[in-house]
């Protein structure tokens, strides 16, 4: 079972400092803890969600308005 861990609000964080804070923090998560990631939609979005795909993280989209996208980021344990 994940258990929710941190909120990290990257809004308005320019690229690539949003993708290096988002790989700070979920190196001090454990297996189990999910982290929810607020980023600017566009570039910050389309860079964050590349860098996790790398790092093999899953994400799902939990909200996103216009400007915004809300996601929870987590291992997939297989």
């Amino acid at each position: 079972m994940k258990e929710f861990s941190k909120v990290l609000d990257l809004e308005s964080i320019p690229c690539p400092l949003n993708v290096v804070k988002c790989k700070l923090e979920l190196e001090k998560l454990s297996g189990q803890e999910t982290l929810i990631v607020h980023l600017d939609k566009g570039e910050p979005e389309i860079m964050v969600k590349k860098a996790l795909k790398d790092m093999k993280y899953c994400f799902k989209t939990i909200s996103e308005d216009q400007k915004t996208i809300k996601f929870e980021i987590f291992h997939e344990f297989r």
